[in-house]
């Protein structure tokens, strides 16, 4: 009696799938029952809160294919108010990429502008077709032809408690080098990654850690020290890394004379593969 309940099961979870999904999460489900409509759905539901209008990849670790998931099927998997959501998230992430549009900064506005095409990074003034405010590009602010963006930015933060004098280094809210999307840091590490872009950057100076898989700028310089936890655990942190390379390593030590044992075989495989398609496609042959 358990094996007709187990496939009425399995049945149930596929039933509830009217679409082709493009990286064979059918399969999936036939294959692994345990992988059912429920974690699926906590998944998508997870992935539109946290990926800022990201694309959705497929959530079986083993997929071949690296795809990601269609809106369509999407729609089928979480509630109207979820997908609403990931379609604003997304129109929002894909002008925040976009060098030549912007939001109007003004909060009851929110008209998407063009900007004029110029150099990377140089401040350029664009107006709001529905409010008509002239501000800049770079830093948001009111238009100012003669002054940096640096210079333009305010010394004085507003906060619950009144207004606070504070440095540029201290400011709570930032602006991610590379997209531009604000982020705010209460506490922690000062190694950030922007959710928008994916980029790595320290807070302190915004310098770029997208290579720097040993922090070592925060050995030397102003940010010297500021990294948010303990030497201890950032050796820790490097020994890891150290220990995975190494890993790493070794495995294409032993593995590349098994590969140099198995070319000539990979070689005649794809020499015959090309010859059947030259006879396929050959009109003398027919």
């Amino acid at each position: 009696m358990k094996a007709p309940n187990r496939r009425v099961r399995r049945k149930s979870y596929l039933a509830e799938f009217s679409l082709p999904f493009s990286c064979q999460l059918r399969m999936a489900f036939s294959l692994r029952p345990q992988l059912n409509a429920k974690c699926l759905k906590q998944y998508m539901q997870l992935a539109i809160r946290e990926g800022c209008g990201s694309p959705i990849t497929c959530p079986d670790m083993v997929c071949l294919n690296h795809g990601t998931l269609q809106e369509a099927e999407i729609a089928c998997l979480v509630s109207v108010d979820q997908f609403q959501l990931y379609q604003r998230l997304k129109s929002e992430r894909e002008v925040h990429l976009d060098p030549y549009r912007t939001w109007c900064p003004v909060a009851d506005c929110q008209t998407v502008c063009p900007i004029a095409s110029s150099e990377p990074g140089q401040p350029v003034l664009v107006e709001c077709p529905s409010c008509h405010l002239k501000f800049c590009s770079c830093c948001k602010d009111a238009w100012h032809a003669e002054v940096s963006c640096r210079d333009s930015q305010p010394s004085v933060l507003p906060t619950e408690h009144g207004t606070l004098f504070m440095t540029e280094a201290e400011a709570p809210i930032k602006q991610c080098p590379v997209c531009r999307v604000y982020i705010e840091r209460n506490e922690g590490c000062a190694q950030m990654m922007c959710k928008n872009c994916k980029h790595t950057f320290c807070w302190y100076c915004l310098q770029n850690l997208d290579n720097d898989i040993f922090l070592r700028h925060y050995d030397k310089g102003p940010c010297r020290n500021k990294l948010g936890h303990s030497r201890a655990s950032v050796m820790w942190n490097r020994t890891q890394v150290v220990g995975i390379l190494v890993g790493l390593g070794i495995i294409a030590l032993v593995t590349s004379p098994l590969l140099l044992l198995a070319s000539p075989c990979i070689i005649c495989c794809v020499c015959k593969s090309c010859r059947g398609k030259k006879k396929k496609h050959d009109p003398s042959t027919t």
